[in-house]
């Protein structure tokens, strides 16, 4: 938008005409004082200014706005049909203008003008775009670079956890054997199990990621209980987990078309971060219900929940809620898995969560999702 500036209605009115004739939006004030209200309110390409006003002269009005932090940007013409010696230009010049023109008019130069500051405007603009969206790439790739780099630290970390304590049981049975200790070397040996499960998960979770990234994650989909599903699971988190009372009240009784082994890896994940972010807590909630042609499964627990802030993010790769972090293990990635295994699917992945009073992780997934094939 243009502001034209002139105590004098007759110039108001003829210049503004002539502009909007040339499909520019413009805009008009009658004072110096009138000018900088509308400065304050409305921001303007170009401002043609008239030198000679009662009260505040063109060249205060200039000084004025450059002062605002919002308008000091804003080109600035200068009109006088009085001050035209070198000493009022150079003033014209110094108080924020870029250009100075004496009257009369030529309307055809001032167009031109005009047209010139606007296609000025719309490069710098452009520029200033393509300059922001060049800043956010770089912060973008700064912190991604600074997750993964992150990542390669816990997962050092998280793998060489179980095989050390491989290690450790390895020479312990060795000590048992050679005592002919049997009862001991069943012991360490189901110790050793446990530890050789753990970093075969973690394997597992890593080799996801890197078919995830290659575009090679596979589904074989089929028809399958739902309902059995959550029997199988539960029965599996109960064995290892019998402190834990799981609870489902509903049963859909249908089948739904998805890969089972995948979908049951996502359900298992939920389980498994219910019960680790819910140490105080005993109980676990399984909400199944049909939604027209898709079915949720929500998986509730009473732990200690999640801030509202991080909600957003906690299915992100390599994402691990700070506050927790320091007092739980693992590598940031099994919801991120979980959730482009129901992506691919057609489906869609949340959390609801009120920080101290637990979370439900949730999916959605279409009943029969058998236009993704990937």
């Amino acid at each position: 938008m243009i502001l034209i500036v002139d105590d004098t209605p007759e110039n108001l009115i003829s210049l503004k005409r002539v502009l909007e004739r040339h499909n520019f939006e413009v805009d008009t004030a009658s004072s110096g004082e009138e000018a900088l209200k509308k400065v304050l309110k409305n921001e303007y390409v170009l401002i043609i200014l008239d030198v000679q006003m009662p009260g505040m002269d063109g060249f205060e009005v200039a000084e004025a706005i450059s002062g605002y932090s919002k308008a000091k940007e804003t080109a600035i013409i200068f009109l006088s049909a009085v001050n035209k010696e070198l000493k009022f230009i150079t003033k014209g010049y110094s108080s924020g203008g870029l250009d100075y023109i004496t009257k009369p008019v030529d309307m055809d130069i001032l167009l031109l003008k005009v047209k010139t500051f606007y296609r000025i405007y719309e490069q710098s603009r452009k520029l200033i775009e393509i300059q922001k969206a060049l800043l956010d790439e770089i912060e973008y790739r700064k912190q991604a670079e600074r997750k993964k780099d992150e990542f390669i630290s816990i997962a050092s970390h998280e793998l060489k956890t179980p095989l050390t304590s491989v290690k450790g049981y390895m020479q312990l049975l060795g000590r048992s054997v050679e005592k002919g200790d049997i009862p001991t070397v069943k012991k360490h040996l189901e110790k050793a199990q446990i530890q050789l499960e753990k970093l075969n998960e973690l394997i597992a979770d890593l080799l996801d990621i890197s078919k995830i990234e290659s575009g090679k994650l596979k589904f074989n989909k089929k028809c399958f209980s739902i309902d059995e599903l959550l029997d199988s699971v539960i029965d599996i988190i109960r064995q290892t987990n019998p402190e834990f009372n799981i609870l489902r009240k509903e049963k859909i009784g249908l089948e739904v078309y998805a890969d089972e082994m995948r979908i049951e890896q996502v359900i298992i994940n939920f389980l498994t971060n219910a019960i680790k972010y819910s140490p105080g807590t005993s109980e676990i909630q399984i909400n199944v219900n049909v939604i027209g042609e898709k079915v949720y499964v929500g998986v509730r627990d009473f732990g200690i929940g999640i801030a509202p802030d991080q909600q957003k993010s906690v299915f992100d790769k390599f994402y691990r809620v700070e506050e927790t972090a320091i007092h739980f293990q693992g590598l940031g990635i099994g919801l991120f898995i979980s959730a482009e295994i129901i992506k691919r699917h057609g489906g869609e992945v949340g959390v609801k969560s009120t920080p101290g009073e637990g979370s439900e992780f949730y999916f959605i997934l279409p009943i029969n999702s058998g236009a993704e094939t990937d």
